[in-house]
């Protein structure tokens, strides 16, 4: 994180419906339009690839959305020069009701680190009114012990004044709720940035949520 991450997300555009061939078919089109070579590494699935639990808690990804599985994904999307990035939340489930990660840090950590996952974006549904100071660094801690280097991008809506103290436990942090595909949305986020820069630097940003680059609601 020692510059701010580049890249795409599944959510904007496609939201819940994601599959192996759209992602593929994404990282063809980041090498071919030229927009790895301009820096945009990372392919990051959101929510909605997960499904279940096994019976040791490891989590299981959509095998119908995606029969190769994560693992073998991740192999397609490293091959082509690229950054895996996957969701999870820091709540008992995912914002679309998927299994979360609070109680299993370590060993979704363990898997995602096992899958080469190289960022990974975590919500603040079903949090369980925990703060957030208790739940975020279990995760921080979890993904330390794999020894992978992992990007961690905490979603938490810019909630508890978290740009003046993510820096200690992640690479970046969401300063708002958010972003919708018009041009107020992307204004009123604009204006909420004023006097976070001093909190931001090589290694953690504040993150305004997402682009909208290429969606239809705007000019």
């Amino acid at each position: 994180g020692l510059t701010p991450p580049m890249g795409w997300n599944s959510w904007n555009f496609y939201g819940c419906n994601i599959n192996e061939e759209v992602i593929k078919k994404t990282a063809d089109l980041l090498v071919s339009t030229g927009l790895k070579d301009a820096g945009y590494i990372y392919l990051n699935l959101d929510d909605c690839w997960q499904m279940s639990r096994d019976e040791n808690g490891r989590i299981v990804e959509d095998k119908e959305k995606f029969p190769s599985g994560m693992k073998e994904l991740g192999k397609y999307i490293h091959a082509k020069g690229l950054k895996f990035g996957l969701y999870s939340s820091a709540g008992t489930k995912t914002c679309q009701g998927r299994p979360g990660s609070l109680y299993y840090e370590e060993i979704d950590a363990e898997t995602y680190a096992e899958w080469e996952v190289d960022y990974l974006k975590y919500d603040n549904c079903f949090n369980k009114g925990i703060p957030s100071s208790e739940r975020y660094p279990k995760m921080t801690n979890a993904l330390k012990k794999t020894g992978r280097p992992i990007y961690y991008s905490i979603c938490q809506w810019g909630e508890e004044k978290i740009a003046t103290w993510a820096s200690k436990y992640s690479n970046s942090w969401r300063t708002t709720l958010d972003i919708s595909n018009n041009w107020d949305s992307f204004i009123i986020i604009l204006d909420q940035q004023q006097g976070l820069e001093e909190y931001a630097g090589p290694g953690g940003w504040n993150d305004p949520d997402m682009l909208e680059v290429g969606n239809d609601g705007f000019t």
